[in-house]
C-alpha cells in the first residue's frame, strides 16, 4: 500500500476480535462517503474478519497486505 492515499488511520494492532471491528466501525461511522480507512492489525483474524464486516456494511474492501505479521486495510466508506 505505497501509492493510495487514505483519509484517516487506525491502528489497532495488539487487539483481538472484535475490537479491530468495532473501532473500524465507530471510525467510519465519523467519515464521509467514499472516504478512505486504512487500519493497521496484528489479529491472526483481521483478514477474514474485514472481509465479512465489508460484506455485512457494505463499505468497500479496497486494498489488503501482510508485513511483518501487520495487515494494512483500506476501506472506503459507502
Amino acid at each position: 500500500m505505497t501509492s493510495t492515499e487514505f483519509d484517516r488511520e487506525l491502528d489497532v494492532q495488539g487487539l483481538n476480535c472484535p475490537l479491530p471491528i468495532l473501532r473500524a466501525k465507530k471510525a467510519l461511522a465519523e467519515m464521509r462517503s467514499g472516504q478512505i480507512l486504512k487500519i493497521l492489525a496484528t489479529d491472526p483474524g483481521a483478514h477474514r474478519d474485514f472481509e465479512a464486516f465489508s460484506r455485512q456494511t457494505g463499505n468497500a474492501l479496497i486494498a489488503h497486505t501482510e508485513e511483518n505479521q501487520v495487515f494494512s486495510f483500506l476501506i472506503r466508506r459507502k
